[in-house]
């Protein structure tokens, strides 16, 4: 299989090192299964020549033209999806895309899909951590209702230290940091609960960060299940993290974001018990604790299987609209 990586940012020098590291792990012959890059940009192509060995090249034409291109991964800003998943298809290429934050296009590329029975795979990064799954094994064994309080937060200028806020996308109103959290939490959220029923939101600016959007909301959601949760999101607290608490009758559990953060209220003790779910933990330096190797192979592996007929993705493009739209209110 011939991988192409579009986008060769923070996020697509991932994809090709995580990809590298499923086809060393399958001990798959360098010239059955090959990654190669495009991007406009040419120090971040000779960055990735250098850095991760491999061919990379200034657009998709020329790519396809130069190789028997089976997937592509689009790991490009959100707003450019729509039209390179387009293209992609247009090349009959079976693609997984990065989180997209707007629905432009979505009705065309997953016809298009279909029709040519190509893969749409979408990012859900967060279903492929094994606390979130841990999290919806406990409330499926539980005939009891449950209350969750869950914050997210990241002080903006801090998401890209290396470049000013104004210079991507989660500084732009349309796919602003705010939104971002929320497509990456809310997919979990209502897989692990049930489907999200009734929201209400109140939002405000509350910093003098210089952008046109809100940057702090308060989110009552309440799931098909009867679980209500209160999801409270920004991009202004310095103190970044994730703080997620569940609780109901004779059960508590708390996650701090970590691998080594998820506890579970214990009767006997009546105290809180570490969970291990981890043999090893994968962490790249200069990021943050709470950014896990693992959940970005693991959803990899998801897409890599699904194009081989394996195995569903966990999530789909279908979905995706639904939470967007669901987005689309709580920013009204």
């Amino acid at each position: 299989m011939i991988f192409l990586v579009i986008g060769l940012g923070s996020m697509g020098k991932r994809r090709v090192r995580l990809l590298k590291q499923y086809i060393s792990n399958g001990k798959y012959s360098g010239k059955e299964w090959k990654i190669i890059g495009t991007d406009f940009s040419e120090v971040r192509r000779k960055e990735a020549e250098a850095l991760l060995g491999i061919e990379t090249y200034t657009g998709l034409e020329d790519a396809v033209q130069k190789n028997n291109i089976d997937c592509a991964i689009i790991s490009s800003p959100p707003l450019s999806h729509s039209s390179i998943i387009k293209e992609c298809l247009k090349q009959k290429l079976h693609v997984f895309t990065e989180l997209n934050l707007v629905d432009e296009g979505y009705d065309e590329n997953i016809a298009m899909a279909e029709n040519q029975r190509n893969v749409l795979f979408l990012s859900s990064t967060l279903m492929y951590r094994k606390e979130t799954q841990y999290i919806k094994e406990v409330i499926r064994n539980r005939a009891s209702k449950a209350v969750y309080h869950y914050h997210i937060g990241q002080y903006l200028p801090d998401w890209h230290p290396w470049e000013s806020y104004h210079d991507f996308f989660a500084g732009h109103k349309k796919t602003n940091g705010c939104r971002e959290l929320f497509a990456i939490e809310l997919p979990w959220l209502a897989d692990a609960f049930g489907k999200i029923i009734s929201v209400r939101s109140v939002h405000r600016k509350m910093s003098g960060l210089d952008i046109d959007y809100d940057d702090t909301y308060q989110v009552l959601l309440e799931h098909v299940s009867g679980i209500i949760g209160n999801l409270a999101i920004d991009v202004v607290t310095p103190k970044a993290g994730r703080e997620f608490e569940l609780w109901g009758e004779g059960f508590y559990l708390e996650w701090k974001g970590t691998p080594d953060s998820l506890k579970e209220y214990d009767a006997d003790t009546k105290r809180l018990k570490q969970i291990e779910l981890y043999d090893h933990v994968e962490h790249m330096d200069g990021y943050s604790r709470f950014v896990v190797e693992n959940a970005y192979y693991e959803e990899l592996v998801n897409y890599i299987d699904v194009v081989k007929g394996r195995q569903e993705p966990r999530h789909t493009f279908e979905m995706d609209k639904k939470i967007l739209q669901l987005i689309d209110r709580i920013e009204e």
